[in-house]
């Protein structure tokens, strides 16, 4: 079998996804560079490493005994959907559709919907602010609401289907989110543009929400009304699930959807679900784009310490706040020991740049290729990625003490202090073995102080003993989360593979080049939460990716829960061209 033979058949090979690159959609020069890239990819040594270089020269991609370390796919053209997909890509090249979205993403940003941890109910007048919203969408996207059916969940929360002409084929699941986070009074003038203007400069757009994640809600809608325009009518059904509380929890907002679509479609009914998510951006000199296969677990632990009161001119030994203190010193002595460990998206992660980032180190990628089936190798690269405390933040367990409070006089012995103290829980982990090393870690100094010590229920020390004073260890904010299901990123993992192509057809087609290696796409983890922790019985495939450009791939855009958030309204368009080509994707693809 040739090798451009061989090309079209592994193509063709890919689980519920066909090869559509073809010259009858494609340009006869695209075609061919489009195989010459994928015979590079093939035509490798069985028995030494293999260097791919672009025309640059620049290392892009190594390869060990012909193993693959981060497989990719070419970029997914729709093909039964290509006339639409065609039409629609000219038009968002468009100044004309330019100002359209400018207007669209303006218009909501100027309508403020901050959430606050204490708004109580959603009977309370404070929610109504997402009324205005809610009428601007209407107005905005008539041809949407129009075609799909909205039922207002928990009041506020919108959950719209977009009906397919097969309902035997699993529905597509978008969603994104009405609520920002607040803008502090003391920080407005540190905007270079009002916190809710809109204010478009001539290339960001800027507001609160701009891209936490009032682009995605829009962007979303957008895709959804310029299909419309050109006259799409879906075969797969399409679902978007918007909350309105997703910056404090969502317990009202996305926990309520998911309850009224577990009721409607049953569980594990959604082919594939694309919620908020970090974006791609160059990382050591290669443009990746991560879309997060998973999210890190929570859980906030709550310790006081209580001890006899009385005037502050005859103290103890330690005062409460002393003994406290002590304790969480131990806490920051004593970090999560953390490992890479093999499989996991973090791993995954540094696999991908090993093959395909020129800037990473020689030895870095060295270890990497060994690392699989090497121990050693693979405590090589560990110590190196580990340099980046950002790269290890996000592999293992970390601990945060973020709250603090005891006393209440200055000449007044404190009886109680408390700390809260923010656990992220790795993937490789759980809230039970948290909650195991928490007890075990003060246990000695419990004993040092003489505190009856309890912690989440029960006793750790002798009840009956008598003791100075008492150690106890609660949960906060609720009894925590476990992290979330790992979706499948493998090689036979289709929806993944959909993914990855429909990111590479975007990326492409917005800048108006071809190829499959402009951009790469490799699995990644979410260091928060997102409205997806109410999701996932719903599908096995959850994925966080917005499609926004953001210096270092994985990271969020800048001004992202601080002052001065703002998108490029170039990369909004391209979002609005990703959501349309993704929907056009699956729509056609042999998914269930």
């Amino acid at each position: 079998m040739s090798q451009v033979n061989l090309v079209e058949k592994k193509a063709d090979e890919l689980p519920g996804v066909n090869a559509r690159t073809s010259t009858t959609k494609l340009s006869k020069a695209k075609a061919i560079v489009f195989k010459i890239t994928l015979v590079t990819a093939l035509a490798i040594s069985a028995s030494t490493y293999f260097v791919k270089r672009p025309l640059n020269g620049s290392t892009v991609g190594t390869l060990e005994n012909g193993i693959d370390l981060c497989p990719q796919v070419g970029e997914l053209v729709p093909e039964k959907n290509g006339v639409i997909w065609e039409s629609l890509q000219h038009v968002y090249s468009t100044e004309e559709f330019k100002t359209r979205a400018i207007d669209w993403l303006g218009g909501a940003v100027r309508i403020p919907t901050e959430t606050f941890d204490d708004m109580g109910d959603v009977t309370e007048p404070v929610w109504e602010k997402f009324l205005p919203l809610h009428d601007y969408l209407k107005d905005s996207f008539p041809l949407l609401h129009s075609n799909l059916e909205l039922t207002k969940v928990n009041t506020y929360g919108l959950l719209y289907v977009w009906k397919g002409s097969n309902s035997a084929l699993k529905p597509l699941l978008l969603a994104a989110h009405q609520d920002v986070v607040p803008v502090l009074e003391t920080t407005i003038d540190e905007w270079q543009h009002p916190p809710f203007s809109g204010y478009f400069d001539g290339e960001s757009l800027w507001g609160r929400g701009s891209c936490d994640d009032k682009s995605g809600l829009i962007g979303i809608m957008s895709a959804v009304e310029s299909m419309l325009e050109n006259g799409f009518k879906p075969t797969r059904t399409v679902v978007i699930a918007s909350g309105f509380d997703e910056e404090v929890s969502g317990i009202r907002g996305a926990s309520s959807l998911a309850t009224e679509m577990i009721e409607r479609f049953g569980e594990n009914a959604f082919t594939m679900l694309l919620d908020e998510g970090s974006g791609y951006g160059e990382v050591y000199g290669r443009v990746i784009a991560v879309p997060a296969i998973a999210e890190k677990g929570t859980l906030n632990v709550h310790i006081k310490v209580t001890s006899p009161g009385g005037h502050s001119s005859l103290p103890p030994p330690h005062t409460s706040i002393g003994m406290l203190a002590e304790l969480l010193v131990q806490y920051e002595k004593n970090p999560f020991e953390t490992h890479l460990t093999r499989g996991s998206p973090t791993y995954r992660n540094a696999q991908c740049m090993a093959q395909y980032a020129p800037g990473i180190s020689s030895s870095l990628k060295e270890h990497m290729l060994h690392a699989e089936h090497c121990d050693k190798a693979l405590r090589a690269a560990e110590e190196e990625l580990f340099k980046d405390r950002t790269f290890m933040s996000l592999v293992g367990t970390t601990q945060a003490i973020d709250l603090v409070d005891g006393g209440v006089k200055v000449n007044a012995l404190p009886e109680q202090a408390w700390a809260i103290v923010n656990h992220r829980i790795s993937t490789e982990s759980s809230i039970a073995a948290i909650k195991v090393r928490d007890i075990e870690l003060l246990k000695s100094l419990a004993d040092d102080f003489n505190l009856s010590y309890t912690a989440f229920g029960s006793y750790v020390s002798n009840e009956d003993a008598p003791s100075y004073g008492t150690l106890t260890l609660s949960t906060a904010f609720g009894d925590g989360l476990e992290p979330a299901p790992v979706t499948p990123s493998g090689e036979d993992a289709a929806p993944f593979r959909l993914l990855s192509g429909t990111i590479k057809a975007a990326y492409n087609s917005h800048r108006n080049i071809s190829g499959s290696d402009a951009i790469i796409v490799s699995p990644g983890i979410m260091s928060g939460n997102t409205d997806t922790r109410f999701y996932w019985k719903l599908t096995d495939h959850i994925f966080r990716y917005g499609h926004l450009e953001a210096a270092g791939g994985g990271s969020l855009p800048s001004g992202v829960h601080t002052v001065n958030e703002a998108i490029s309204i170039n990369s909004f368009v391209g979002m609005i061209g990703f959501y349309t080509t993704l929907v056009l994707n699956v729509d056609e693809s042999s998914l269930p």
